[in-house]
């Protein structure tokens, strides 16, 4: 029996009697596969199971669509999956989502463990059912991540690996709980699936909710007129329809500088913009900033610059009373004339349909999208009379918030969920819950 560190043996807590902490190694042949993606001539084909089938699935199965490829007849040999076998994410682009585990439920000769993942094949005192969840669990994935090494990228070693210390039931027990661990979660993830379904609808409603309101306005009965553009459709006969840069005071590049976790100055980024509202949290800070890049009250803020999925997303500064705010210069703050009400010109901003305009408009390189200010502004957008932007936003104001209390309350309800699922394979997997013991 090898002797634990202190810390080992206090994250795996009071094992019950016939447990032992074990190294990894001892109990399972660990291999790091470096069968690429690349399809040579003179190699046999095969199909690789890659990095994307582990991390989304807690199993691996026959029936799975898996890449094409090739192998030598050693890499075959050394990397083909068979049943009971664990496989693991060894390389991140963080520390912290590292070792993801999946198990291999059949044998499956012509599928090859591919790269950026380690085999995990258990002797005859390790089940691998028992192993795929512990894997998972806090005590073992937690000297994972610690074993991890890299800057901007990670990545798991033989050796942190091989010497991570298991927590080692008799082999009956770790089949028991193995068992037991895919009933429950089996039940918990079908509530989760379901909760998730549910946060997509409530996305959806609300998306199609304010689509309507900013786009055909609140009253069904008033004659329509083709608008002539084909993200808007038909708009209301008295609207107009007009390039942004028609309605706009003023579009302006953030500041280009080293944040600093305090300062004089909050500048925004882009993590700050949620779901059309700025969020003061998780702020970074300059001394000083010119006074022409400070946000005011009604300042429309956007990201110009990021993958293609979050260039155009758009929130609105309400102001604050106690800081100074600025913004950072892969963001872009829009100012609007008194012909366009800044609420109303977020909401349509937030407009699916525009933004999915927006990113065809981006210019893309590897990795990333740039979506111009002044390309953007020649987008035509709805003008509806300022007292029917200000009225469709008073509306918005009412429902919208009431559509995210119910989405808030299915997501604390779905991280409780979660919470739930990681603390019981947790405790299964240390021998906490009594009645799988013995």
């Amino acid at each position: 029996m090898t002797t634990a560190p202190e810390t080992i043996e206090r994250a795996y807590g009071h094992m019950p009697e016939g447990w032992r902490l074990e190294k990894l190694k001892f109990f399972a042949e660990i291999r790091n596969s470096n069968v690429d993606k690349v399809t040579a001539d003179g190699e046999e084909e095969v199909r690789l199971c890659n990095y994307t089938d582990v991390y989304y699935n807690d199993r691996i199965t026959p029936d799975m669509e898996f890449m094409q490829g090739s192998a030598t007849s050693a890499e075959i040999e050394k990397f083909q999956l068979k049943r009971g076998q664990v496989l693991l994410t060894k390389d991140s682009e963080g520390w912290d989502d590292i070792g993801i585990p999946a198990l291999v439920t059949e044998d499956m000769p012509d599928v090859l463990c591919g790269y950026h993942l380690s085999i995990l094949a258990s002797g005859p005192e390790l089940d691998g059912g028992f192993l795929a969840w512990l894997c998972r669990a806090d005590p073992l994935n937690d000297q994972f991540k610690l074993g991890a090494n890299g800057v901007t990228r990670y990545g798991l070693g033989q050796y942190p690996l091989k010497n991570a210390f298991i927590a080692l039931p008799p082999i009956e027990t770790q089949q028991r709980i193995a068992r037991f661990l895919d009933e429950k979660t089996a039940r918990i993830d079908a509530l989760i699936e379901k909760k998730q379904a549910l946060l997509e609808r409530l996305a959806e409603k609300r998306q199609a909710l304010i689509t309507r309101a900013v786009t055909k306005g609140l009253n069904p009965d008033v004659p329509m007129k083709p608008s002539g553009i084909e993200w808007l459709g038909a708009i209301p006969a008295h609207w107009e329809v007009l390039p942004l840069k028609r309605v706009l005071c003023s579009s302006t590049y953030g500041i280009s500088a080293s944040l600093e976790p305090s300062g004089d100055v909050a500048v925004l980024r882009m993590g700050n913009l949620v779901n059309g509202e700025v969020d003061l949290g998780d702020l970074r800070f300059l001394d000083e900033v010119d006074r022409s890049l400070l946000l005011d009250d009604g300042d429309v803020v956007f990201n110009r610059t990021n993958s293609i999925d979050l260039v155009g997303k758009a929130s609105i500064f309400r102001g604050s009373q106690n800081m100074f705010v600025s913004f950072a210069s892969y963001l872009v703050r829009f100012r609007f004339s008194g012909k366009y009400v800044p609420e109303y010109a977020n909401f349509v901003m937030g407009t699916e349909a525009l933004l999915c305009l927006a990113r065809t408009l981006a210019l893309r390189s590897i990795g990333q999208a740039n979506l111009n200010p002044a390309r953007y502004a020649e987008v035509r957008f709805p003008i509806p009379p300022v007292s029917e932007q200000s009225e469709i936003v008073r509306y918005l104001a009412e429902q919208v918030p009431a559509m995210d209390a119910i989405r808030s309350c299915v997501e604390r309800s779905l991280e409780q969920l979660m919470n739930y699922r990681s603390a019981i394979i947790t405790a299964a997997v240390t021998g906490q819950l009594p009645e799988l013991d013995g």
